[in-house]
């Protein structure tokens, strides 16, 4: 009764709708019967041969306009039924006929693109144009076409359970963490969490790869050492930096006796079940790497500079949450240099770590699956890094990313090099991720183009107007629905372009350079834990783009100029107006990437629910984190109690670890009517508090909160985030909420001022562990103002009353003067750290005495 009551209320054509959408997998499984690659394969050729006729059909321009919206309004249909209705293998198949649908229109566009709109016979500078215009449009359809095989299908694994293994059988794990010259404290954290991994301690060894040989860095390898040797892990280094990383790993292979190697960037901080989950899977001999995703719990700059508040998926979550899966069912999953386990045997059989191009990672698994071995993508996060934190950084990452992967393409040619023993479908995919990164020029080339034709008349698209849109819009837009089913959760509509165009100078010079000469350039490490102060413009990396930026709003100026002088060219002249304005808001959002934006705390806060308790004013108060960081919390709590400024809390983890750390409540906010969150600054905290607080916020978690994300793409909302991206770059950020209250205790106890040699007498109403608030009578001091500007260190006499013969003394220093309403002046003072050891018993006698 209870599953049949919705029905019941379904209108009949939404059980028409379900019962269609029920039928889509069972039409499917029953004409193939295994969801195998060669058949998904076969399927695709099959649907693309059999559409020939409806690529290379002539039509009237009416009848191609009429063609145009039903494609584009069958795509809108197909992928709005998947979106409500659809899941698992049903949306699995409406990705296939969405892929199919948009092969055909794009290759409608394209044989209608060749033979009518090349601009080939009106001069060389337009013919020049043409062709670097239709380079760049192949380009692209080529990167579609390579991203739907790619996700043709993808896998989801399942860990394989150690359980039911006996543990002598386990295998012995060998943990690296390479580093150069990051700052000791993040390879503290790493190690920290290598160590807390829930492995037998006879099974697992953690190691420190240090290649920071230089004589600036000696003081901080002394650091290394005396690091390693109070937590327990193996410091090694070598006499020589070559081939950096790689190389950095190869040795450690030589001089370590693990089965299998975890190797961790040394801003990875991996969680306690990391190897339970992966190493169940080198039972299967064939099995050479385990990957698992990378994820950042700090904002990259494209968060942070345009603000998207965690709205919208970061850069790599495509990658991670549909790519790597795409790549495992094709077996082409490829090693992305951290969180990843090894093979040490298969490794050593390749030669080690790849040395010969600056992204070693993906190299050597290519080298490992022409051996005929097998990779596993496991999507689970099990480790927190750190992503770059300024522009220009993420630019590095990047350039080095892109010279790496045009070094693979240049140096073994993945498509069709004989040698390497390789699948059709591992062949795709390594030419697909290895071709990924040209994509530099041909973004500017689409910037460029209708700029062109405003500014300098230069025309690479011949008879350019509504006839060209009737074919481009179905190919735009059921490319976008297509790819919406398997990206809406990972990437928003637009967003591609952003990313890309920020990227677009430096991605095509390096590029391009790369496959000149595989040879130049060298392994770059990112920097990591770079803090921004101020809001400053980043103009060595945006500088290309800003020169385009203002060639595209030249062109839009034009506009006017070309509808008065030159009206028999309105439509093309509308049309590229609309390209440019479509482009300039994009552009304009990529630019803004380069305006750094200050981060607002010490450090970044991570939003974990942790249970906690509160101690405080002789109560144990229960609540749960909003958030937490190494330096503090927002702590919500079923409370409203007196509470002190001065608290002690304890935070414990998913697994029970757990650290006790003293903190200082900076306000109290109300939430309803029973909570209360309290913002709490740690403070003294000692390096096994430290520690204890790294195990707990990044070792000690059963799941990361970004493993699922629940926002969805919307189109046109994205692209109105987007077009708000110059007004939020701009706006005054502010950490603090406006309704906050101060943590003290209401008191009535008789005062003293000394000031200037002379005593002054009035109420102390609040009190805390660290400031106090007085009321005097206006009259009673000569100049208030002048008490406010120097804000001076002043004696206090505090007393119940004022008959008390030995009044507590006390120093503090003027914070803020208030003249309110009537006689009165409010004196906040605030008691100096530099006299708190002295002072501070006395302190906490008073705030527990006083009423």
């Amino acid at each position: 009764m209870a599953n049949s009551s919705p029905r019941r209320y379904q209108s009949k054509g939404q059980r028409v709708l379900a019962w269609f959408v029920e039928l889509i997998p069972n039409f499917f499984d029953r004409l193939f019967q295994r969801n195998s690659a060669p058949q998904l394969v076969f399927l695709m050729v099959l649907l693309l041969v059999l559409a020939i006729p409806l690529i290379i059909t002539p039509l009237e321009i009416w009848q191609q306009g009429i063609v145009a919206i039903l494609l584009i309004g069958l795509g809108w249909g197909v992928t709005d039924i998947e979106h409500k209705h659809a899941k698992g293998q049903t949306s699995e198949y409406l990705h296939l006929f969405m892929v199919w649908l948009s092969l055909i229109t794009t290759f409608r566009y394209l044989y209608y693109r060749t033979n009518y709109t090349l601009n080939l016979t009106s001069g060389w500078l337009d013919a020049v144009c043409s062709v670097l215009l239709f380079l760049a449009e192949l380009y692209a359809i080529m990167t579609l076409a390579l991203a739907f095989f790619q996700t043709l299908k993808l896998k989801e694994r399942k860990a394989v359970d150690l359980a039911t293994i006996p543990e002598n059988q386990w295998f012995k794990v060998d943990i690296y963490i390479p580093t150069y010259s990051e700052d000791v404290e993040i390879v503290r954290k790493t190690a920290l969490g290598a160590l807390a991994i829930d492995y037998p301690a006879d099974k697992k060894r953690v190691y420190i790869l240090d290649d920071g040989r230089a004589e600036k860095f000696r003081a901080r390898r002394e650091q290394l050492r005396q690091m390693c040797a109070e937590l327990g892990c193996t410091l090694l280094t070598r006499d020589n930096n070559d081939h950096a990383k790689a190389g950095n790993i190869n040795t450690a292979l030589r001089r370590t006796g693990g089965d299998l190697v975890l190797i961790l960037d040394c801003d990875h901080i991996p969680v306690r079940h990391f190897l339970k989950d992966t190493v169940g899977f080198f039972y299967s001999p064939k099995v050479s790497l385990v990957q698992t995703p990378h994820w950042f719990y700090n904002p990259d700059p494209f968060e942070r500079n345009l603000q998207t508040g965690g709205k919208i998926p970061v850069g790599n979550e495509l990658f991670y949450k549909v790519l790597q899966k795409g790549n495992d069912f094709w077996n082409a999953a490829f090693f992305c240099g951290s969180a990843a386990v090894v093979r040490k045997s298969h490794l050593l059989e390749v030669g080690g770590i790849a040395v010969e191009t600056v992204t070693e990672d993906c190299h050597t698994s290519l080298r490992l699956h022409s051996l005929g071995y097998e990779s596993i993508y496991y999507d689970k996060i099990m480790v927190a890094g750190l992503a770059p934190e300024k522009f220009s950084a993420y630019v590095g990452q990047q350039i080095r990313w892109a010279r790496g992967m045009a070094q693979i393409l240049r140096i073994e040619n993945p498509l069709f090099n004989p040698k390497l023993k390789l699948s059709i479908g591992q062949r795709i995919c390594y030419f697909s991720a290895t071709s990924h990164f040209f994509y530099g020029f041909p973004r500017l080339m689409y910037a460029l183009a209708p700029a062109l034709f405003l500014v300098f008349g230069i025309n690479p698209i011949r008879g350019l107007g509504l006839e060209t849109l009737a074919y481009a819009l179905p190919h735009f837009f059921v490319s976008t629905y297509a790819n919406y089913i398997t990206y809406k959760n990972v990437r928003f509509s637009f967003w591609n372009e952003i990313y890309e165009f920020a990227m677009s100078f430096h991605a095509g010079i390096v590029t391009f350079l790369a496959l000149v000469n595989p040879k130049l350039g060298s392994f770059n490490v990112t920097d990591k834990g770079l803090s921004v102060t101020k809001r400053s413009f980043d103009w060595g990396s945006a500088r290309a783009l800003a020169v385009v930026t203002l060639l595209v709003i030249a062109a839009i100026a034009a506009v006017p100029f070309w509808l008065i002088l030159r009206p028999q060219d309105a439509e093309a002249v509308l049309v590229n107006m609309a390209w440019s304005i479509f482009n300039l808001l994009l552009i304009v959002s990529a630019l803004l990437v380069a305006l750094e934006q200050p981060q607002l705390r010490r450090a970044h806060r991570l939003d974990r629910k942790l249970p906690a308790t509160l101690y405080s004013n002789g109560a144990a108060v229960p609540g749960y984190t909003q958030n937490v960081s190494e330096t503090g919390c927002q702590l919500i709590v079923e409370s409203w109690a007196d509470f002190l400024e001065d608290a002690e809390i304890e935070l414990v983890g998913d697994y029970g670890a757990r650290a006790f750390v003293k903190g200082q409540i900076i306000r109290i906010v109300p939430v309803s009517e029973t909570q209360s969150m309290l913002s709490i600054e740690f403070i003294d905290l000692t390096r096994a508090q430290l520690d204890a607080l790294s195990i707990v916020i990044y070792s000690d978690v059963r799941e990361w909160y970004s493993q699922q994300r629940e926002n969805v793409d919307d189109p046109l909302q994205s692209f109105k985030f987007i077009a708000g991206s110059f007004f939020r770059s701009f706006q005054q950020r502010n950490a603090e909420p406006s309704n906050v209250t101060r943590v003290r205790k209401q008191i009535h106890a008789h005062a003293q001022l000394y000031w200037r040699g002379q005593f002054y007498s009035g109420i102390a109403t609040q009190i805390s562990n660290r400031s106090l608030r007085l009321e005097i009578q206006s009259d009673a001091i000569e100049d208030v103002r002048l008490l406010e500007y120097y804000q001076p260190l002043v004696g206090v006499l505090l007393s119940q009353t004022a008959d008390e013969s030995l009044p507590n003394r006390l120093l503090a220093k003027v914070e803020q003067v208030d003249l309110i309403m009537g006689d009165r002046t409010i004196v906040e003072l605030q008691f100096p750290e530099q006299v708190m050891q002295r002072q501070e018993s006395k302190i906490k006698q008073l705030v527990d005495t006083l009423n």
